[in-house]
């Protein structure tokens, strides 16, 4: 929640208004990370006339430039936490079932093929990444890649073996993970409408509805164009960053003050010259 501005000629009450796309927009600070995408964008040109292979990295310009690739992007690193910490969870599990398999079932992992021996699991390590590698890979999970146990001694273990792991592993941990992914990607669609629909309902400024403005013909049109244009106050903002402060107004010092704060109090929030016309017809 953000607190927008009351007119310091008017005693009206501050109200507040939901501003999480306002934060977003006004927070100069995400120009840093646009500098460091340039910085190194330049960096790859310059290494690039050496080797190649790094004018490659520009391809990435693609996704950045495009804002739907940029929300897929976003969907990959939104849930990132969740998303690693389920790596690392099924990694375990991997690793539990590759402890057992080195244990019990390790003459089922060597095969011979054009003449030559192939152990997969001769020891932990090499167990662990072919389980990893390979068994995480395989739609019917390790059991596809293995020697068959029918007429096994071990055979009924095999069966819950290779069973488990599929149920764990293939249908229930990448299960998750995907599902991370595009469970974001909804959220982070969904928002998008969300602050577009409210955009295109109420005023960003003072967030008064559509509605009342168009009690007149193209009344939250001009409303939006003319008197609270959203970017005459980024204009205004940029405007007040740039200058010293040295050299500030009043009304400059007191908007700079509260934006070093991140504080969005002088933003006319409910209100606009409208309202002030019928409040004065009201009293007189």
């Amino acid at each position: 929640m953000i607190t927008m501005i009351k007119d310091s000629e008017s005693s009206r009450n501050i109200k507040f208004i939901s501003g999480k796309e306002l934060n977003v927009l006004l927070n100069f600070e995400s120009f840093e990370k646009l500098f460091l995408y340039v910085f190194w964008y330049f960096c790859f040109s310059v290494i690039g006339n050496f080797n190649y292979f790094f004018f490659a990295l520009h391809l990435s310009d693609v996704a950045i430039s495009i804002k739907t690739l940029t929300t897929i992007l976003k969907s990959i690193t939104h849930n990132g936490k969740q998303l690693l910490l389920t790596i690392m969870l099924m990694s375990i599990v991997v690793y539990m079932y590759t402890v057992i398999a080195f244990n019990f079932f390790r003459k089922f992992y060597s095969k011979e093929e054009d003449g030559e021996l192939e152990e997969n699991c001769q020891d932990l390590f090499t167990c662990f990444k072919f389980h990893l590698y390979i068994g995480i890979r395989s739609g019917g999970g390790i059991g596809d890649e293995l020697e068959s146990p029918v007429g096994d001694d071990k055979e009924f273990y095999r069966i819950i073996f290779d069973i488990t792991f599929f149920f764990f592993i293939i249908v229930i941990l990448l299960a998750i993970i995907q599902g991370l992914i595009i469970d974001a990607f909804g959220e982070l669609r969904d928002q998008l409408e969300q602050v577009k629909e409210s955009l295109e309902a109420n005023c960003f400024i003072c967030g008064i509805g559509k509605e009342y403005f168009d009690k007149v013909p193209h009344g939250f049109e001009i409303h939006t164009m003319r008197e609270h244009n959203f970017a005459n106050y980024m204009f205004f903002l940029m405007h007040i960053i740039n200058k010293p402060d040295t050299e500030y107004t009043g009304q400059e010092t007191y908007v700079s003050q509260l934006y070093q704060q991140r504080c969005w109090e002088f933003f006319p929030t409910g209100d606009c010259f409208r309202k002030q016309h019928e409040g004065d017809l009201e009293q007189n």
